[in-house]
């Protein structure tokens, strides 16, 4: 690989091939170069790579020409794998998971150097802006992002309720809470992937007298309400998507006036970036509205 700085491409190709070799040592060219002289893995399925070592949301596919040429420099130097012929299978894997932590240790660094963007399309409707936020968030997060959000929406729509900030990993019931926010009785539970053990937690709090309210993506909002009435909640709780419940916010802040959407945004932005300050170590988490 190139000497100094690496970029965001080659990182990613470089834990392609590292990958590739900790599931078939040597390899044949053909095995991991394509005919066009392409990385095999470095687009369609990198996704899938970087998941499979808890850094998914760090890049899409490597497109570059460079890059596929860092690549093969890389299978070169290491003689697809010939050079590790000699070590047994125990030392060889130990020798590969080293040198893709140290590639893992530069993606997670640079992720940690990179905020969450938003360009504002003044054509399009402010759902889709939070929809943008949360494309981004897609796994990167743990479902952190969205609830610092609709904390931040719920401190600047009840400014005389303590809208606590707390760690996105804090879980309700360990921390004796019965959701992650509560308006007088209603109990707000925020997640990016809604299974039936939020679905129980709603159906505690409605037998304890309160409202549940379920906020997830709008891509799981069906999911979400599909699981309620599975589970008999589905006309003792709300389900809503956050698209939807910032969205609101920001029409009736705004007064109707299209012209005041991104403002609105922006101050429920700069709410959501002192609660991640506030709460979280990863301070990749703060968004930046462009």
């Amino acid at each position: 690989m190139r000497k100094g700085k690496l970029s965001r491409n080659t990182i990613a190709v470089g834990i392609v091939v590292i990958d590739a070799l900790r599931s078939k040592c040597p390899l044949q060219k053909a095995d991991i170069v394509s005919k066009g002289g392409e990385i095999k893995g470095a687009r369609s399925k990198l996704p899938t790579t970087l998941a499979k070592y808890s850094i998914p949301g760090f890049l899409k596919e490597a497109t570059t020409r460079q890059v596929h040429q860092d690549g093969q420099r890389l299978l070169e130097e290491l003689r697809f794998g010939k050079l590790f012929q000699h070590l047994t299978l125990t030392e060889r894997e130990a020798v590969l998971r080293d040198l893709i932590d140290i590639l893992i240790g530069e993606a997670m660094a640079w992720l940690a150097r990179q905020h969450l963007k938003v360009v504002c399309n003044r054509d399009a409707a402010p759902g889709v802006w939070v929809g943008e936020i949360l494309d981004q968030a897609r796994g990167r997060s743990g479902g952190r992002v969205e609830q610092h959000l609709v904390g931040a929406k719920l401190s600047r729509a009840h400014p005389n309720v303590t809208i606590p900030s707390r760690p996105g990993a804090a879980a309700d019931a360990q921390a004796g809470h019965a959701g992650d926010f509560e308006v007088a009785t209603t109990v707000y539970h925020v997640t990016a992937a809604p299974g039936d053990d939020v679905i129980h937690k709603c159906d505690a709090n409605a037998r304890e007298g309160l409202h549940p309210v379920l906020l997830v993506p709008a891509r799981d909002k069906v999911r979400a309400e599909v699981l309620a009435d599975h589970l008999g909640m589905g006309h003792r709780m709300t389900v809503l998507a956050i698209e939807d419940f910032l969205s609101v916010n920001i029409l009736e802040m705004s007064k109707g006036e299209r012209s005041n959407f991104i403002g609105t945004l922006r101050g429920i932005v700069v709410e959501y970036n002192r609660r991640v300050e506030e709460a979280e170590t990863d301070k990749s988490l703060k968004i930046e509205v462009r």
